[in-house]
């Protein structure tokens, strides 16, 4: 039997004060609305979606120097997480959960590729920015369809 695919909300949903994107999980409003009448295969979708996303993002800030450490500390520290996804989103989801107790991010199984990002907060309120701008893009790309057709 398959484990079934729990929602991606982190309780902190824009959509009900009329975002089209959630400001918290970045789903879009109508997968929000119809989530659990969802099936597994349209939930996974949109799981995949934002870990695409998640990933595009990361690669080009931090590197994975111990993935079996950064799932131990991720267990340890009970921080919600898919560990069917990409390590990557492992350390998305674990700054977004504390990005300001980790002061050495290798303690973590983890790296900063650029130097220039000053710390782990920081570096926090870039990636969940760029989460949210890119998803806003894909909505407005693939699901604002009308804009397309009154052009």
């Amino acid at each position: 039997m398959s484990k079934s695919v729990k929602t991606p909300c982190i309780g902190v949903c824009s959509t009900v004060f009329g975002d089209e994107v959630c400001r918290g999980c970045k789903r879009f409003q109508h997968e929000i609305i119809k989530w659990n009448a969802y099936d597994d295969i349209e939930k996974r979708s949109v799981l995949n979606r934002l870990e695409l996303l998640k990933v595009q993002i990361m690669q080009s800030k931090v590197m994975i120097i111990d993935e079996d450490l950064l799932r131990s500390k991720l267990h340890d520290y009970k921080i919600k997480f898919d560990e069917d996804s990409d390590s990557l989103c492992w350390v998305f989801d674990l700054l977004r959960s504390g990005s300001q107790s980790i002061a050495d991010p290798s303690e973590f199984g983890f790296d900063l590729i650029n130097s220039s990002v000053l710390n782990l907060s920081e570096l926090k309120k870039v990636m969940e920015e760029e989460l949210f701008q890119l998803s806003e893009a894909h909505y407005q790309r693939y699901f604002k369809t009308e804009t397309f057709f009154n052009a």
